[in-house]
């Protein structure tokens, strides 16, 4: 079995990959705060665990992927106000467009889905726990975390607390004992969300919310706990400082993993700046193939910026990949392993930049001739989530393929028949010219005429 190596975020260096238990690893993953609909930022954050559970169910007979859903938030209570929607409502409405935008990207489901507001016990008994033992404390109808109490705060993010400290831009609220110290549990007035505690009715801090689900579902040890850098600090840097003081002798998370930033056209994405992508907005111009391709096309850890020619760039690359796999004929792939190259470029920290170049090793070969490494391209592909439709399907477009639909091409290729037979020919050039700039390409045959996407 192939070696996994891993960029731990602690330990800051590649190490190899060691489960608590061979037999079930288990896999902590921060998911979204359901206020809005996910922007392909989002989207690259979820791919990052989607290929690190495909390639762990590879590697081992068991995994349990937990990904929580944070459905109480101060944004979303803000947000629900401004709608003049009710927060139920807001949370039940942008949770399904999070699903359905991860259905539509085939990324793997979670095994354990859980939210937040079904865990405010677990939460207020961690709280209490934490007060017991001394790392927390009472102060006007808040319960904070003490910093000071807990000596290697900071380890994980590599920052020390002095400088955060000194570095903090916002007012330090008058109870706190500490500027770095931060909310547990927090007083609700009438109008906010809000449980009857010891504390007062009040709601959860964000850092607690993971620290309970991931205990309450996984442990007080388990293997991997991933997230975007932005989560860094200060979410996971509280998580961890909680949870060991909590439960001392655990190992909370073994190994943290966390994916860079995305650019969109070399500045960060903004709402402001006109460059905020959503799902929907990146199908209108191409297929999801594409734009899981464009995502995997930098290694996880790196800075990568989306271009809209980056995105036809990846759709030329399925086009190549896809004609290897028409040129093969069908081709068996049934009981078929992964193909070593490919699989040995995952292990070294899913290097997905690595394990493309594979794909396109055997792509070449398929092309010319060689069934067996079309094979392994399909075997490939599927791996990642790619490759999962017929070529004639692909070269034909989906739902997803952008450009005209089906009915409207078939509409155009009899109007251009029409206009032949009428002797037309400057109207039926002008619908092959229509479609060609729309991606379509006509071929004229004895039987006909037929097409395919460009």
């Amino acid at each position: 079995m192939s070696q996994f190596q891993l960029h731990d975020s602690q330990r800051r260096t590649t190490v190899p990959f060691v489960p608590l238990d061979p037999e079930h690893v288990r896999v902590y993953y921060c998911g979204p705060t359901v206020y809005d609909v996910p922007h392909i930022g989002n989207l690259r954050a979820m791919l990052t665990a989607d290929i690190l559970i495909r390639l762990l169910r590879r590697l081992y007979p068991r995994v349990t992927f937990v990904r929580n859903i944070t459905d109480v938030d101060d944004k979303i209570t803000a947000r629900a106000a401004a709608n003049g929607e009710d927060i139920g409502s807001l949370t039940a409405r942008t949770t399904a467009e999070f699903h359905a935008g991860l259905a539509a990207m085939n990324m793997t489901p979670p095994d354990i889905e859980p939210r937040a507001t079904h865990n405010i016990g677990e939460m207020q008994a961690m709280i209490a726990r934490l007060i017991k033992q001394g790392h927390a404390y009472e102060a006007e109808g808040h319960v904070l975390f003490s910093v000071a109490s807990f000596a290697s705060y900071g380890a994980l993010s590599g920052r020390d607390p002095d400088e955060l400290v000194a570095g903090a831009r916002v007012e330090v609220a008058p109870y706190k004992r500490d500027p770095g110290d931060f909310v547990l549990w927090k007083p609700s007035t009438p109008e906010m969300p809000g449980w009857v505690s010891p504390w007062g009715r009040g709601r959860p801090g964000w850092h607690i919310e993971c620290s309970a689900m991931a205990h309450r579902y996984l442990g007080e040890s388990f293997d991997i706990h991933g997230g975007g850098s932005d989560l860094l600090f200060p979410h996971h840097e509280n998580e961890r400082a909680q949870s060991l003081c909590c439960f001392p002798g655990g190992k909370f998370a073994n190994y943290w993993l966390h994916n860079a930033m995305l650019l969109v056209e070399g500045e960060k994405m903004s709402k402001s700046l006109g460059n905020f992508y959503t799902l929907s907005d990146v199908l209108d111009k191409g297929p999801v193939e594409a734009l899981r391709l464009l995502l995997m096309s930098a290694q996880y850890r790196s800075v990568l910026n989306f271009t809209w020619a980056g995105l036809e760039e990846s759709r030329r690359t399925l086009d190549r990949f896809y004609r290897a796999l028409e040129t093969a004929g069908a081709v068996d792939v049934s009981g078929r392993g992964v193909p070593q190259a490919f699989l040995e470029a995952l292990c070294d920290d899913l290097n997905t930049p690595k394990a493309i170049a594979e794909m396109h090793v055997l792509a070449t070969a398929a092309l010319a001739g060689d069934r067996e490494a079309a094979a392994d391209l399909k075997v490939a592909g599927g791996m990642i989530g790619l490759l999962t439709q017929e070529p004639e399907v692909w070269f034909r477009g989906g739902a997803d393929a952008g450009g005209p639909g089906e009915a409207e091409i078939a509409a155009l290729i009899a109007e251009r028949l029409a206009a032949r037979k009428a002797k037309d020919f400057a109207r039926a050039d002008e619908i092959r010219a229509q479609l060609t700039d729309q991606g379509v390409v006509l071929e004229d045959g004895a039987g006909g005429t037929t097409w395919r996407r460009a």
